[in-house]
């Protein structure tokens, strides 16, 4: 009785792993059916997998440096990406940029429109461009917080990673500091959050 009992659960269990292919039966010479097509995404691929959605994987840059000289002038890197490592296309959704740390944001613009400014009033002028799209910056609100890019624009798109011509969008930024009284090294001024959706 234990023989036939585990054979029948082994005979169930092997049937539930199984798939079928049910047939529509045509009787008829040149008669139709239709077949609908069934999509599941798992997570590995295979039918009666875990259900799983395409899984996304963007790196965006550790930190964005800069450097200001004695005379004001500020130098950032030109290295700086996003890449899609995803199977599929993603956009930026938004990008917003926070003060940190005591220092204020103020408009972008050239570096004399500082000048007046006091010395250690730490203040952070900010542009972003993203890909080949127009160039974002800092206002003169007195907002720590503000959005530079509120909703997928030109520039904010990248095809997936077998595309390796587009899936990636280079992330150009400038600035402007106000003067320093005292040397600074790898200081935290702000902070800059990329939103990334797939592109749908």
């Amino acid at each position: 009785m234990k023989k036939i009992l585990a054979l029948t659960l082994a005979l169930c269990m092997a049937l539930a792993l199984s798939v079928t292919a049910f047939a529509a039966e045509i009787d008829d010479d040149g008669g139709s059916g239709s077949t609908p097509v069934y999509l599941s995404s798992t997570q590995d691929g295979t039918i009666g997998g875990t259900p799983a959605p395409t899984a996304m994987s963007v790196t965006i840059p550790t930190s964005l440096p800069m450097a200001v000289s004695q005379t004001g002038d500020v130098t950032t890197a030109t290295d700086c990406k996003l890449v899609n490592n995803s199977y599929g296309a993603v956009r930026v959704k938004s990008v917003t940029i926070t003060a940190q740390n005591g220092w204020k944001l103020t408009a972008f613009g050239n570096k004399t429109t500082l000048a007046s400014e006091k010395v250690d009033s730490n203040k952070l002028g900010f542009a972003l461009t993203l890909g080949g799209g127009a160039q974002v910056a800092t206002d003169t609100s007195d907002a720590s917080t503000q959005t530079l890019i509120a909703a997928p624009v030109t520039g904010c798109y990248m095809s997936g990673v077998g595309n390796s011509g587009a899936n990636s969008i280079a992330v150009r930024y400038s600035a402007i500091v106000t003067p320093l009284s005292t040397a600074a090294t790898n200081a935290n001024i702000a902070s800059v959050v990329f939103v990334v959706e797939w592109d749908t």
